[in-house]
Parts: C-alpha cells; structure tokens; sequence
C-alpha cells in the first residue's frame, strides 16, 4: 500500500530541513509554502529558506556552541548547511553566505527531489495525519487562529521580550548577594546593588547606547509587562529605581542598608548555571548590552548566553506543550519546529526541523522517537525548549551554558573546546546506537538532487 504522505507546513529552514531530512529516508512529503500566492512582510522572494533578518549563520567556530551544532546537522546530512558551506562567502570565522544562492540551492533540492511535492498554498488548517508545522515566527493570521484552537490561546505567543542571561559562575559574589524581598521564599534571586552615582550613570549609558531599529513590520506598540529598559528610563531618570531595579525588601549584607537600586537574576534552569536579568529586555545592540551591563556591580566579567531583545514573534509555551521529541503531548505524529517552539536563530530552527523529520520517519517505520544527548548542542537546546523548569517560557539559541559541566577544571577557551569535543562525541555514538544514518540512501546528498 503507499504511504500516504507526511505534511510539512512551512518551507523556511527548519521546514525545508524537516522535508529533506523525511524524504533522504524514503518519505514521501507533501511541503506546503504559501509564498508567492500569499507573502509576509520580511520576505521578498519565492525562494525557500530565505535569510531574512541576516546574510550570516553566526560563528563556524567549534569554540562556539552554535558552531558545534553546524558540525552535529552536517553528521546527519542536513540540507541547510550543506547550502550554507556550497553559498558560503568570505566573513573570518562567521558561516556567511549569498544569501540569494543560498536559498536557490535549498529550493531547488527540494523541487527537484522525487519523493518531496511541492504546495505553493497557503495551509489554512492542520492536517489529521503525521505533520510537522514549522511556520516560523510570522505564521498566518489563520493558521494561528488553528493552532489556539489546538493548544489553547494562553500557551500561544506573538510577541517576543526577552531579557539577558549570563552563567551563573561569572556572577562576582563579593558584590552581589542571594536574598528575596523582605526575605520570602528563601535565597532565590542574586542581586547587584548600586549606589546612587552608579546608578544614574548606568542610566545615562542605556540612554546612550545605540539600538536596534525596528523592521518595518514590527510596529513598536509596547506593553507594561515587557516595557524594553531603554523606554523605561526615557519616562525619567528614576522610572527604573522604581520599576525592576527597585530595592524594596532588600538589605545588602555588606552594608547593612538597603541599596539605592539593584538589579536582580533569577535562576533560569534547573541545574543553576545560567540566570535572568529580571526585567532587563532591551533593544540596545548586543555589542552595547554587553559594554552596558556590564557596568553593574557584580556583572563586570559576566559571560552572557543569550542577550536581550524585543521583536514580534510566534512561539508556543513548549515545557508544557512537547514532548523531548518534538511531538505534540495528546498526538503524537504531529510534531512542532522551528522558532515557533522557542529556539532563537536560524541554525537552530533547522535543527529543531530535522531532529522533527527524523523522528517522524522513525515513528512512520515503527520505531521509537529519540532525543539527542544532553551532552549534545542539540540535545541540550532541545532539553531546554521541553523541561518544564522554575520559568516563564521565552526562546533561547544553542549556547555551552545549556549543556552539563565538564569534569575537568577548564576555563575560557580551554573549557569550551573540550565542551564541543565532548558533545560530537555524545552525538556521534548516538546516530550509532540509534541507527540515525540507515536506510538514508533516497536522494543521497543534495547536491546530487540539485543536479539531477
């Protein structure tokens, strides 16, 4: 009997990774992209995979954890990074590619692969059978509308604050303190105190600093409740003393007093590592984040994994939704890719759609869906996007932060390099032990599909 075919809706990287991935393993795909018929404000061509935001890939680097998953996708034969080193221009250690290359290389492997069909329609509802939607972070007015009817509206989000976070080791100590205001519910935040001077010129360097402007697209209407700190100080020099720097039901140890202003981190995973700039989103440009934020006490040396930003954005509330495995908990041959689950980059959009296809086409084979290793830039992320932890959801990018601490007592590069070793490693015996790699002959690499 044929196998009826798998739906793939969207065919940005994660979806276009998601129906190569499906497809190299004799799956047939029906991929559904509603460019042309219908477009998006960010987007101006047909072509799939198309680099919006950025004609770069971020660092290729195995000292860097995004350049660490570029290595595990290209071990299983990812499409996207097979384009991206064929598209690559020069850019030091970044993967920079021609952009326009890049996503005609993607499109036509994808076209021209027999097992893949190609939809150009606008999918106004999700399909009954096995699907992967990777529908990225302008999914259609309708298509949203389907998906709160799935997932309930409360666990559906379209706009995106995220504040900074930084490894809980590179927080000094000896100037900031663990406490809770007016000591309830224990130790649970650190807090850096500033005294009245500092704090006004910290306030004079977010005014300052320069920052992202908006696309044209994004409308800036801003909430209360995810207000960047940039608009805050704008209202007066003293908004922010009384807003998420506020030091009510704070004393510091050392002094005795209660601070001028403190900036407080909450613990942003379960292990501990990594902790949230509490009310800190921000559109300053990263290079600017970091020379700012660093001015606080007791943040002069932090190592940031992810920094803040505030931008328009469709991702669910995954800790609560998916499964490690990328399905959807109540149905199980439906799974989510992409930004839309809370991974924050292209790379890792790509990833989560192929890490989608291959458990798809297990489950299609009557095997058991897999989760990568912890170890693992992958594993780690995905861990990340589907624990439920002590958090308010918000995306996060693949960063050596997520990943379990090595044994050995390493530091800077040092530590980073043999975080990346032990993560291909990890990788590597788990395409072994899984059989990642078998059956894996249909369309063998796309650069035979791209000149068949």
């Amino acid at each position: 009997m044929e196998q009826t075919p798998v739906n793939v809706i969207g065919a940005g990287l994660a979806g276009s990774e998601a129906a190569w991935q499906l497809a190299r393993r004799g799956i047939r795909v029906r991929l559904s992209e509603m460019r042309p018929a219908a477009t998006t404000e960010a987007h101006r061509t047909p072509h799939f995979a198309e680099l919006v935001c950025s004609n770069s890939l971020r660092n290729a680097s195995l000292e860097t954890a995004v350049g660490v998953l570029k290595e595990e996708m290209r071990r299983l034969g990812s499409l996207i990074i097979a384009a991206a080193d064929r598209a690559r221009v020069p850019a030091g250690a970044a993967l920079a590619v021609d952009r326009d290359d890049f996503a005609r290389f993607v499109t036509r492997a994808l076209e021209r692969h027999p097992l893949v069909e190609v939809m150009r329609e606008e999918a106004a509802a999700i399909p009954a059978g096995p699907a992967i939607i990777a529908t990225g972070p302008l999914t259609s007015p309708r298509l949203a509308r389907e998906l709160n009817r799935l997932i309930g509206e409360s666990k559906l989000y379209f706009y995106d604050a995220i504040a900074p976070i930084v490894t809980a080791e590179s927080i000094d100590l000896t100037v900031a303190f663990k406490a809770s205001r007016w000591g309830v519910g224990g130790d649970d935040y650190v807090n850096c105190p500033l005294d009245e001077a500092r704090y006004h010129e910290f306030i004079q360097a977010v005014m300052a600093a320069d920052k992202v402007a908006a696309h044209p697209f994004e409308k800036p209407i801003y909430f209360e409740g995810c207000m960047p700190i940039e608009e805050m100080a704008r209202r007066g020099p003293m908004t922010l003393a009384f807003g998420p720097m506020k030091p009510v039901g704070l004393t510091d140890p050392r002094t005795g007093r209660r601070p001028y202003a403190v900036v407080q981190l909450r613990q942003d995973d379960s292990a501990g590592r990594l902790y949230n700039i509490v009310g800190f989103q921000t559109k300053m440009t990263y290079p600017e984040q970091r020379r700012v934020l660093r001015m606080i006490p007791g943040l002069e040396r932090a190592e940031f994994v992810r920094l803040g930003s505030l931008h328009r954005n469709t991702f669910i509330d995954s800790p609560r939704l998916l499964r490690p495995t990328l399905q959807l908990r109540g149905r199980d041959e439906l799974m989510l890719a992409g930004q839309m689950i809370g991974v924050e980059g292209y790379v890792e959009s790509a990833a989560a759609g192929m890490l989608a296809a291959i458990n798809l086409a297990r489950i299609a084979n009557g095997r058991e869906p897999t989760a990568p290793p912890r170890e693992s830039a992958l594993g780690s992320l995905v861990a990340y996007v589907t624990e439920p932890a002590r958090r308010d959801f918000q995306p996060m990018n693949a960063n050596f932060g997520l990943m379990p601490p090595i044994s050995e007592r390493l530091r800077g590069r040092e530590k980073k390099i043999a975080m990346g070793r032990r993560a291909l490693a990890a990788f590597d015996q788990w395409i072994a032990r899984e059989g990642l790699d078998d059956g894996c002959a249909a369309g063998a690499s796309p650069h035979e599909a791209v000149s068949a």
